[in-house]
């Protein structure tokens, strides 16, 4: 039997209960949640916040550093900001987007664990960028170390939101 979401939270008692209700459902196994017109291209993937807001958030944050780098000196608080940013771009966004890009499917890790994990591999790849860039002509410096890894980080969030779609697409065709 086909009901919509909204139809399902009625008949389990509407408003929050309903809506609660139904995510235990869903958690447990005992009903499947399925969007009625999944994407059928990437374009409209990465164009639905449904899917892909995730991608645009951390997009965010990178675009965001790049920019504070810049404008550094200007106050003492756009100092803060810069460092509260490029500690989540330093210490969190590379190993997300490499977790992103390796397990795309919700279900394969817990948050916690794509917590942890991201911290970790971030811990792995950053000091791996920094030595490739000591053995090239720009060196070790801040702008050269942000431009690598907003180019990694860019790049590996690209991957994951592809495979992501493509699993949207399996996910859809009932398989």
């Amino acid at each position: 039997m086909a009901e919509t979401l909204e139809e399902l939270v009625e008949r389990l008692g509407g408003g929050y209960r309903g809506a609660r209700r139904a995510y235990e459902m869903e958690a447990r196994g005992e009903i499947r949640l399925v969007d009625p017109e999944p994407p059928r291209a990437f374009e409209e993937y990465i164009s639905r916040p449904a899917y892909a807001m995730w991608l645009w958030t951390s997009l965010a944050l990178v675009a965001l550093t790049l920019a504070l780098l810049g404008a550094s000196e200007a106050s003492a608080a756009v100092r803060a900001t810069r460092y509260v940013v490029g500690s989540i771009f330093v210490l969190f966004l590379p190993g997300y987007a490499t977790l992103e890009a390796l397990y795309p499917g919700e279900g394969d890790l817990s948050p916690l664990e794509r917590l942890a994990l991201s911290l970790g591999l971030s811990l792995a790849i950053v000091p791996l960028i920094g030595l490739a860039l000591n053995y090239s002509p720009w060196g070790i410096r801040l702008k050269p170390i942000a431009a690598s890894l907003a180019a990694y980080t860019t790049a590996l969030l690209l991957v994951a939101a592809y495979r992501k779609y493509l699993l949207t697409r399996v996910e859809a065709s009932g398989s």
